[in-house]
């Protein structure tokens, strides 16, 4: 039988402590307790409304429970995990008759010719940043579940789950590159949506050639791919225009609102339900091993006659 979840977690619940070699009774519950909310922040974005990413999540763990012996232990158990996740989710979204809508040219994405930026707080400790971040917080998850799939999955896994650009592209079995165009095109969709929505301010002129720009924002993007602020943008203040500033600190509010929606565990009765069913399939699976095989008959054979 399955053991109460604390026992589970103390003998299982780091990444090295989960291999090929341990059993699918102990490695599934173990990722319930520690990947579980992130699965289901994951199929709520997916799946469009709570009852279907609940369903979503349950049928990501049962699958994974079936399919652990196909875990190699060559990466995270928790990446492969997500690979399962996403098929689920992309085939739930289907059978609803989910249809991937169109998105503006990437021309129409860049901000060349706005006139007006948001004014962003900068100060994290103001009430105006407090308020402005909720508010960004509402407006980016409505405009993810507008994003077409192709574009929602990587900006869910990279930014709202915070995996690496190597993770995500092996969650959704693609190329880096691959994987680094989609984040690019959708921060700046979901930059563009945000800002539509916000009070706005005029922009500064800029002063740069406009291939200088470019070349910038390609920076701010790449730094974003390696994990944003914290992993540096090497540009010096001096080389980037105020009009360009602007417009990376509506990225960076974008990249955290999208991290706040990662925030949350699995709700309770979901993670009862799931592991119920999963000490269900193991009791299940138990009982047809020691249940007697039946010996077969001898099968005569019958001489021809002459």
């Amino acid at each position: 039988m399955f053991d109460a979840p604390n026992q589970r977690v103390s003998r299982a619940a780091d990444d090295s402590a989960l291999t090929a070699a341990t059993p699918a009774s102990e490695a599934i519950p173990a990722l319930v307790e520690r990947a579980g909310g992130r699965i289901h922040a994951l199929a709520r974005r997916m799946c469009g409304n709570l009852a279907d990413a609940d369903d979503a999540v349950q049928e990501v763990f049962l699958q994974a429970y079936r399919k652990w012996h196909l875990f190699r232990g060559d990466a995270d158990p928790a990446t492969w995990l997500y690979a399962i996740a996403v098929r689920a989710c992309k085939s739930r979204t289907r059978r609803k008759g989910g249809i991937d809508r169109r998105m503006p040219a990437l021309s129409q994405l860049m901000p060349w010719s706005e006139t007006k930026v948001m004014e962003v707080a900068v100060a994290p400790d103001d009430t105006a940043h407090r308020s402005q971040r909720n508010e960004a917080v509402a407006r980016v998850q409505a405009e993810i579940a507008r994003l077409p799939e192709h574009l929602r999955m990587p900006i869910v896994l990279k930014e709202v789950l915070e995996l690496s650009v190597e993770d995500t592209a092996t969650a959704l079995g693609l190329a880096e590159n691959t994987v680094k165009t989609r984040l690019h095109r959708a921060r700046l969709a979901l930059r563009k949506a945000m800002t539509a929505r916000s009070p706005l301010v005029k922009a500064p002129m800029p002063i740069f050639e406009k291939q200088v720009c470019l070349d910038l924002l390609k920076a701010k993007l790449e730094a974003m791919d390696r994990g944003g602020v914290a992993h540096g943008f090497a540009v010096p203040q001096a080389e980037v225009c105020a009009r360009c500033r602007a417009v990376f600190r509506e990225l960076d509010l974008v990249q955290d609102a999208c991290a706040q929606l990662g925030d949350g565990s699995m709700p309770s009765p979901l993670r009862r339900k799931i592991l119920a069913a999963l000490a269900a399939r193991e009791d299940a699976e138990r009982a047809t091993e020691l249940k007697p095989r039946r010996g077969r008959k001898p099968v005569r054979r019958q001489t021809a006659r002459a």
